[in-house]
């Protein structure tokens, strides 16, 4: 048997996921990050974009709109204002947003919130690479 790790994924509404897991992979602010049991104590923000589970060597995805991540000796936390499985990610809403986003961008108002709508385009590229990578693994 496999050594494990404990992980709560957390939104502002909800828990998401409770169990023991092989390995938790995420991205992290500063890029990929991958904690296996035994991992030393961090504490660290995450991007938007996929969290990824191994359980019973298959791999069960997230969308977490960015938040934090906290591994203790037995138990790693993610913490994040949206999360929702890979499954439960509206791709047609998220093209909308991503194409709405790249819309304003384009357009030359002056009165344009540059970081807001970057941070939207980005917020949907990520739930759709998230729903990409899933249907990949499922082999859609």
């Amino acid at each position: 048997m496999a050594m494990t790790i404990h992980v709560d994924i957390v939104s502002a509404e909800k828990e998401i996921y409770s169990g023991l897991v092989e390995a938790v992979f995420a991205t992290a602010a500063m890029g990929e990050i991958g904690i296996y049991p035994r991992h030393t104590p961090l504490l660290t923000s995450l991007k938007a974009g996929e969290v990824r589970v191994l359980v019973n060597g298959q791999e069960e995805q997230f969308y977490v709109s960015g938040g934090m991540l906290e591994v203790q000796p037995h138990v790693v936390t993610i913490l994040a204002d949206t999360a929702m499985r890979a499954d439960d990610v509206d791709e047609a809403a998220a093209m909308a947003a991503k194409e709405a986003a790249e819309k304003s961008l384009a357009e030359s108002a002056e009165k344009l919130d540059y970081a807001e709508v970057q941070a939207q385009l980005a917020e949907a590229a990520a739930q759709l690479r998230v729903v990409q990578r899933a249907r990949k693994a499922a082999g859609r």
